[in-house]
């Protein structure tokens, strides 16, 4: 095999390998998935009488904004690692207002 034949196979077998890359690395399904759970616990404290209207609604704001840094995040085609910890720490922040909002005295009924 002549390297006219092998160079075209290893081009495009890095930019397969480039591009599988490049596709990890905007994905954040660990974030996707802490969400749905997000959006779960707020339903559920709606279905139960936890959380009053201002309370839902406050809390449906942070989810829309953290899913908008993640948006913000994924632009450019490449989640950083710094851009991961900011996402995961936003999504900490959200989580522990969920659970503080479900567990006051407040309560719709």
């Amino acid at each position: 095999m002549s390297n006219r034949m092998i160079l075209p196979a290893v081009a495009a077998f890095a930019v397969s390998v480039f591009m599988s890359g490049v596709a990890a690395a905007d994905s954040t399904p660990r974030l996707d998935h802490r969400e749905h759970n997000q959006r779960e616990r707020i339903g559920q404290g709606v279905r139960s009488g936890e959380l009053t209207r201002p309370e839902t609604r406050r809390l449906v704001k942070g989810q829309v904004h953290l899913r908008g840094m993640e948006a913000r995040a994924k632009s450019d085609g490449d989640v950083t690692l710094r851009e991961r910890a900011r996402l995961e720490h936003a999504a900490d922040v959200q989580s522990k207002r969920i659970y503080r909002q479900k567990h006051d005295a407040q309560d719709r009924h």
